[in-house]
Parts: structure tokens; C-alpha cells; sequence
């Protein structure tokens, strides 16, 4: 099992260029189902969860033929098995994707309920109350979502909690339902702008992508496209508060900064001197870090995904720092780990009180999700001596060559197998 050995104290200098989104590109590889026609998508990340999402459409039939240029090419005229089996599905639980798709064009699907990162309960009762209002015949057994559908029909659905997942499987099924399908309450990410982006340039007929209500005007079919996937704004909010934290001078080529400005104006607002312009960032952590205060919250509000990241910048900055998760009740995980690098953090319900301290000082710790990893990242890049980060599995899921990234930007860390 691959591990990653940091010797941290060394600010990060130059310039990185970020990968294309994972959140995006999931369900973006899913609406290639929805066409007999090809689809090539640009600006792939090579990542494990990409890796595993191509696994599954090719069982399902789909032909996909992947570059290391990151463009993917998927042909689903022949999709003769619109099943996502268990063996997939537990190891990434966007793999639920699938289902819109699978029953918006063949009739069936059989989907697996999800699995993946272990930081909290993630119930798809959502995906399965929309298409049931669309006209879906759908049975839970033996851990498998089994829906039929002769042709789905358009509805109005008000989903009862904010869901990404949920938002893009019923408005990648509605694009191919009869009539018109209405989303209230959507989940307004920019993720589900930009599969609505390939959607529409499929032939789909969408309004109010990025808004809390999205209306889908369904087609008979859709045709092929070619789509660049968005940057990844995670994975730039994570080398922008890894420059912050080390005291670095880093421009993060290729970012979307629109997509991230809650996340940024929360960096400056700890002390971090950050220049925006269209298509790159310019990070400079010169003063002292200063303790603020982080709510997570659907977007545009501050992001679950960036919490863990920004927990460990807090262990440097002076004051205390009150970090408040309202999306997953197990997302806290971490802390554990960053209490063996010397960090004052006490933890009440979904409330963490992070407490500056001088200095953190290198150990053995263990990744517990894919976001956790990233958190050990930074705090290893800062403290003293050397980190060892176990389980680093998590980290391949949603970061592509990480190590390599920092490594050119000065950073000590290698990968050890």
C-alpha cells in the first residue's frame, strides 16, 4: 500500500496548473449514456474515481478509449447491460449516476446502492422519489435500485434536501422525458452547470442550471458532442490554502476562480494575500495566518470539500478558529489525526474549535477519506521533521499526481510503496 513521506517547513513557490473537476466529469462520462451518438470529453483528470467510473460504462457496453492527454471518448450505441454491480459501486458512490441515464434510455436499470468515503450518511432516496415521479417503477432489493420506466414523463419535483447527485441524475433522465420536468430546491454547484453545458450541447433543452430551479424541456433524443470539463475547483482551493499555510508564492494556473470566490475571501480573510484574474490565482502567504471562522454549507456558501483543508491551516494561525460542518455528521475524522502533529483542537457535536499553535511536529498518520488526505497534505508541508501518510488510497480518488505537483513547486514529498 503506497504511503507519502513529507518533510515539511518549506514554502511552496511557482506555479501549478489544476486538473480538470472529478465532480464534474462523473456524471459528465454518465450522460454519454444518454446517446447512440459519440461523445469526447477534454480535460479529463486521471484519477481512481475516473478510472473506476470508464470500468463501469464499459461493463454496461459503452466502448471508451482514454488518452494520458486526459480526452475520453465514449460510444453507447450498443448498451446491452444496464446493470452497475456491487464490486463497482461500493468503492465510489457516484457511481448512482448511472441510473437517470440507464432509464431514461434503455427502459431499466439495476444500480447497486453506492458506497465510497466513509464521512457520513449519504441516502439516495432523493434520485429514487424523482424518477418515481417521472413515472419509474422502482424496488429496493437486496441492496440494488431495480427501476423500469417504458418512457419517463415530465414532472415538477421539489427535492426536500439540497443534493448534487440528486440535481444531476433527474436532469440527465428529464432531458430524454416526455414534457417538460421541473427542479425546485436544485443543488446550484458548478458542476451541475457544466454537465448541464454537455447536456445542452447533446441537444438538451435546459433552463436555470445553477439556480434553485432548473426546468427541462425533454427531447426524443440526443446526439453526440465535444466538452471540456471545468477545472477543479477543490483541488484549486486545496493548492491555494497549501500556499497560505507554508508561507509560499504559488500561481495556480487553468482555475476557474468564479467558481471559488466564498473559499478565497475566506483565505484573505485569514491573512492570505490572493490576486485573482480569469483564468489563474496568484497566492502569497506573507504575514502571519489569522484565525477565522468556516460554516459549510451548499454552494456559493463555503464548501464541505474545503473544510478539512482549511481546518489545517487554522492549526497555524494565531487566535481560534470555530469550524462548523453542516453537511456530513461524520466529517471530523480527521482531527484525530492532526492532534498526533501537535494541533489544539476540541471537537463538540459538528463544531471544531481549532487553537493556533506555534508549531506542528511530523508523525505517522492516516488518511480517512479523500478530503481528510488533503488536510494531512497541508499540515505535513508545515510541520516540522517528517510525516508519513498512510492510506494515501483515499487521496489517488480525487487528486492527480499530487505529489508531483508539489514536488515542482518545491515541496519534499515522494511516494513510497
Amino acid at each position: 500500500m503506497d504511503k507519502l513521506v513529507i518533510h515539511g517547513g518549506v514554502p511552496l513557490e511557482g506555479r501549478v496548473r489544476v486538473s480538470g473537476a472529478k465532480n464534474a466529469a462523473l456524471p459528465i462520462l454518465c450522460a454519454a449514456l444518454l446517446t447512440r451518438e459519440r461523445v469526447t470529453l477534454t480535460n479529463v483528470p486521471r484519477l481512481n474515481d475516473v478510472r473506476t467510473m470508464q470500468s463501469l460504462l464499459s461493463q454496461m457496453g459503452v466502448r471508451v478509449h482514454a488518452t494520458d492527454a486526459g480526452t475520453v471518448t465514449l460510444d453507447a450505441s450498443n448498451v446491452d447491460w444496464p446493470l452497475a454491480p456491487y464490486e463497482l459501486v461500493k468503492t465510489m458512490r457516484a457511481s448512482i449516476l448511472a441510473l437517470g441515464p440507464l432509464l431514461a434510455r434503455t427502459g431499466e436499470a439495476r444500480v447497486s446502492l453506492p458506497g465510497g468515503c466513509a464521512i457520513g450518511l449519504r441516502p439516495v432516496d432523493q434520485h429514487v422519489k424523482g424518477l418515481q415521479a417521472m413515472g419509474a417503477d422502482i424496488d429496493l432489493t437486496h441492496g440494488y435500485i431495480n427501476a423500469r420506466a417504458s418512457r419517463l414523463k415530465g414532472t415538477r419535483f421539489a427535492f426536500d434536501v439540497v443534493t448534487v447527485t440528486g440535481t444531476e441524475n433527474l436532469m440527465m433522465a428529464a432531458a430524454l422525458a416526455d414534457g417538460t420536468t421541473t427542479l425546485a430546491n436544485a443543488a446550484r454547484e458548478p458542476e451541475v452547470v457544466d454537465l448541464a453545458g454537455c447536456l445542452i450541447a447533446m441537444g438538451a433543452k435546459i433552463d436555470g442550471a445553477g439556480t434553485g430551479c432548473i426546468v427541462v424541456e425533454g427531447v426524443p433524443e440526443l446526439h453526440g458532442a465535444t466538452h471540456a470539463v471545468m477545472p477543479d475547483r477543490i483541488e484549486t482551493g486545496t493548492f491555494v490554502a497549501a500556499a497560505a499555510a507554508t508561507h509560499g508564492d504559488v500561481v495556480i494556473d487553468g482555475a476557474e476562480p468564479g467558481s471559488l470566490m466564498t473559499v478565497i475571501d475566506k483565505l484573505r480573510e485569514a491573512g492570505a494575500d490572493i490576486n485573482v484574474a480569469d483564468r489563474s490565482i496568484h497566492v502569497r502567504g506573507n504575514g502571519a495566518l489569522r484565525a477565522a471562522n468556516v460554516r459549510t454549507a451548499p454552494y456559493p456558501a463555503f464548501p464541505t470539500d474545503m473544510q478539512a483543508q482549511f481546518m489545517a491551516l487554522a492549526t497555524r494561525a494565531h487566535g481560534a478558529s470555530v469550524i462548523t460542518e453542516t453537511i456530513f455528521e461524520n466529517r471530523m475524522m480527521h482531527v484525530q489525526e492532526l492532534l498526533r502533529l501537535g494541533a489544539d483542537i476540541e471537537v463538540e457535536g459538528s463544531t471544531a474549535v481549532v487553537k493556533g499553535v506555534d508549531r506542528l511536529t511530523g508523525a505517522n498518520v492516516m488518511a480517512t477519506d479523500l478530503r481528510a488526505s488533503a488536510c494531512l497534505v497541508i499540515a505535513g508541508l508545515v510541520a516540522d521533521g517528517e510525516t508519513t501518510i498512510d492510506r494515501i488510497y483515499h487521496l489517488d480518488r480525487g487528486y492527480e499526481r499530487i505529489e508531483d505537483k508539489l514536488s515542482a513547486l518545491g515541496a519534499r514529498i515522494e511516494r513510497v510503496r
